[in-house]
């Protein structure tokens, strides 16, 4: 016969360290509670009292609301900022082939080598030859 086995409860102990380091994340807006959560496997009453513990911003008796809302609204806005970027990259992009285009026809038509360093002169016997 088996005895009765209670199943033994892991109890994890946390540096202050650590504790200060959840806190630091959550009060700079990088990650809400539920992502600390998930993030590092500790649930919301524990991180709430580290908020409350080890906080500037939160006192004891005062409720911590985190809008669902305004963790969409961050992420909508983020996305639409690298829309934004990959938009401004793909038109410069289209500017430097252009720019190139033209590098090229300059030089096939006019014989003009614009990616030469402009400021320097070309040998003084070279101009003679090529005309000759």
């Amino acid at each position: 016969m088996k005895a009765n086995i209670k199943l033994l409860r892991k109890q994890r102990k946390f540096s202050v360290e650590f504790k200060r380091s959840i806190v630091k994340e959550f009060e700079s807006g990088k990650f809400s509670v539920l992502q600390l959560e998930k993030l590092h496997g500790i649930s919301n009453p524990t991180i709430y009292s580290w908020i409350y513990k080890f906080s500037n911003f939160n006192e004891r008796g005062y409720r911590i609301l985190e809008m669902k809302d305004s963790a969409v609204n961050k992420l909508k806005a983020l996305e639409k900022k690298i829309k934004e970027l990959e938009q401004a990259v793909g038109q410069k992009q289209i500017k430097i082939d252009y720019l190139e285009k033209m590098i090229d026809i300059a030089k096939d038509d006019l014989d003009i080598d614009i990616k030469k360093n402009y400021s320097t002169q070309p040998p003084i016997g070279s101009d003679k030859i090529k005309k000759k």
